[in-house]
């Protein structure tokens, strides 16, 4: 499954996306400890699984809270998405 954190404004969409399948294989959970802002958070969802989500607080000023990791141009990488082996974390913008 797919569980979609973010909004979307007059300005686009601004999702972080986590397939939660792969994250839960995920042990580990290094996406947490990667994001400099502490956007992440472990949770058990509907099937029992231990996965990553993101916080409350943050979803509604995503686009915001990454900016300095994700600046309008110029970004290379992510620490999320670097830390995260097994690839289930997306950015829509």
């Amino acid at each position: 499954m797919i569980a979609n954190y973010g909004y979307m404004d007059g300005s686009g969409e601004f999702f972080i996306s986590i397939d939660t399948d792969k994250c839960a294989a995920c042990k580990d959970k290094p996406c947490i400890q990667a994001c400099p802002k502490g956007m992440f958070e472990k949770i058990i969802d509907d099937y029992d699984d231990e996965v990553v989500a993101i916080k409350e607080i943050y979803r509604k000023s995503i686009k915001y809270e990454c900016a300095p990791c994700k600046p309008a141009k110029g970004w290379i990488s992510l620490p999320c998405i670097e830390a995260c082996y097994p690839k289930a974390i997306t950015h829509s913008w």
